[in-house]
């Protein structure tokens, strides 16, 4: 078991212990002045009533305990609960426990979420791959060289840059023809990575575009 994973289930099991300990000690508690019939008549009265004034309580212990058998996150993973509010919370998962998660925020401020109001999350530590897209602009009379050249160039960087995951293709988004022609490459590198891959799929186009005598345009 990862960790993070063991540190997640144990706030989770710690949290239902807990409340089960003093749900348990409340009835024997009560037992010890309250005969058992009328301790049960207590006992159903009391969680119709809890259940009605206390859904959302309920509902976030709930899905708490539903976390328990659930792996869609875990403490220290960066995640972002949609929903919430009406809008989003976006950090790093600090301690998850049976009725609330807490989230570091990326601008440093804590951030508790009820459980119950947990919906969809999306788990930014588990992704396969990162965007690394570059955008390039050539006059019109290059479009038929260039994308000749970008294409051949795709298979060649994988072997230069390891954090390429596979060749890159070549799209126009606008698909526009005018003084210039914007393409856009799309290119996967490996998770985390699109930031310090950029510059490097920049650099490599502009050398390989000032050889090949293909200006950029703008």
């Amino acid at each position: 078991m990862r960790p993070e994973r063991r540190e997640t289930l144990q706030g989770l099991v710690a949290g239902a212990i807990s409340l089960a300990a003093v749900a348990l000690a409340t009835l024997v508690s009560l037992s010890l002045f309250v005969d058992s019939s009328t301790l049960i008549l207590i006992a159903g009265l009391f969680s119709a009533a809890f259940g009605l004034g206390a859904r959302p309580l309920v509902s976030d212990f709930l899905s708490g305990v539903g976390f328990i058998f659930e792996d869609n996150f875990d403490v220290g993973e960066k995640v972002e609960v949609l929903g919430v509010a009406g809008g989003s919370v976006l950090g790093i998962v600090e301690a998850v426990n049976l009725r609330t998660t807490r989230l570091r925020a990326m601008s440093g401020e804590p951030c508790t979420v009820p459980n119950g109001e947990i919906r969809v999350v999306r788990n930014f530590s588990r992704g396969r791959f990162s965007t690394a897209n570059i955008k390039i602009a050539i006059a019109p009379a290059d479009l038929s060289r260039a994308i000749s050249l970008l294409e051949d160039l795709g298979d060649e960087a994988v072997g230069q840059l390891p954090n390429l995951l596979e060749p890159w293709h070549v799209i126009s988004e606008s698909g526009e023809l005018g003084q210039q022609v914007e393409l856009t490459l799309l290119a996967k590198a490996r998770y985390g990575k699109a930031g310090e891959m950029r510059p490097r799929l920049m650099k490599l186009v502009q050398e390989r575009m000032v050889i090949e005598g293909i200006d950029l345009a703008g």
